[in-house]
């Protein structure tokens, strides 16, 4: 079954990440994910000031603004696509994660089939 597994980075109140993992440290985790054959695919994002927010309002009028939807003090900055056979061990996976470590969160969630 495929999980995706989203990282959330703690923000400060400054709304910059505090964590304290490094690029190697998602390195070591991105290379063991492959090796253990079950990366489906998965995407890091761009700094949170790139964001740009699109909503649609009564009238149905798109009302675009810059950055992130709501303040939080989290912030998505990437995600993993595994298949596994369950979601214990997509639990496992996410608790390897260096995103669930420092304030950070992986959240798992199943990927919806609608073949059948």
């Amino acid at each position: 079954m495929k999980y995706m597994l989203l990282i959330n980075a703690a923000t400060d109140a400054d709304g910059q990440a505090v964590s304290q993992c490094t690029f190697e440290d998602w390195q070591v985790y991105d290379k063991s994910v492959k090796d253990a054959g079950i990366f489906v695919t998965g995407h890091s994002l761009a700094d949170l000031t790139t964001a740009t927010t699109v909503r649609v309002d009564d009238r149905g009028e798109r009302v675009v603004t810059d950055g992130p939807f709501a303040e939080s003090r989290e912030v998505l900055g990437g995600y993993y696509v595994i298949d596994v056979p369950d979601l214990d061990i997509a639990l496992d996976w996410a608790a390897r994660g260096p995103g669930a470590r420092d304030g950070g969160s992986m959240v798992v969630r199943p990927v919806a089939s609608f073949e059948d």
